[in-house]
């Protein structure tokens, strides 16, 4: 018998048997999407827009996510906005925009 997953304080609850890889997985297409669109962006809003799972682990699993993204020559860092997640209490988070090799369709 497993235990039951208890939703977050945001009221979503964790994908059951989903592990960080494969999370990566699922969520990457709508940041590529987004790092394509040259918009600038937050984390939780494109999250919100894709309406994508919370990671196994969310305290680590978003920053390290968006870290490898910036590995990857994805995204870069633009600034900080306040956050507007629920339970963010308007706290300050990373504001982000595709490279201009996302723009242009070279970089996934």
């Amino acid at each position: 018998m497993t235990a039951p997953i208890q939703p977050a304080l945001d009221g979503t609850v964790p994908v059951a048997g989903l592990d960080y890889h494969a999370w990566c997985d699922r969520v990457r297409p709508a940041f590529v999407a987004a790092a394509a669109s040259g918009r600038r962006f937050t984390t939780y809003e494109v999250a919100a827009d894709n309406d994508l799972p919370e990671p196994p682990c969310p305290r680590a699993d978003w920053g390290n996510f968006t870290q490898t993204l910036v590995r990857d020559r994805l995204i870069e860092h633009v600034g900080f906005d306040r956050s507007s997640r629920p339970t963010g209490e308007k706290s300050a988070v990373a504001v982000w925009r595709g490279t201009r090799a996302a723009q242009a369709g070279r970089a996934a």
